[in-house]
């Protein structure tokens, strides 16, 4: 599975970005797909994600009413649009996908991330 993410940059406080995240490669049997973030010195979080199952989206508490991931499954693309950002939301962003195997084996997959800026 190989991701590619696009969309970041630098945006006002209030603004607004919309991530995409190209999906290609064996997309079988994807278990969850999701977008984290990592800002500098600190840990990367989970942001959104949704579960192939029951296909319920969970998002973070700080980006809840904000951002919304969504997916193009006839473009293999997932989304993440950003409204209302503020800069604590400035971060590099991964795409990411858990795909479970025939033989239950996990396999994790990331983007190369893209770099989101809010300024004040």
């Amino acid at each position: 599975v190989q991701l590619v993410e696009s969309g970041g940059g630098l945006v006002q406080a209030g603004g607004s970005l919309k991530l995409s995240c190209a999906m290609s490669g064996s997309l079988l049997n994807i278990n969850r797909m999701g977008w984290y973030r990592q800002a500098p010195g600190k840990e990367r979080e989970l942001v959104a994600a949704i579960t192939s199952g029951g296909g319920s989206t969970h998002y973070v508490d700080s980006v809840k009413g904000r951002f919304t991931l969504s997916r193009d499954n006839a473009k293999n693309t997932m989304y993440l649009q950003m409204n209302s950002l503020k800069p604590e939301d400035t971060a590099v962003y991964f795409c990411n996908v858990l795909r479970v195997s025939w033989s239950l084996t996990e396999y994790e997959y990331w983007g190369q991330g893209t770099q989101v800026t809010v300024s004040s």
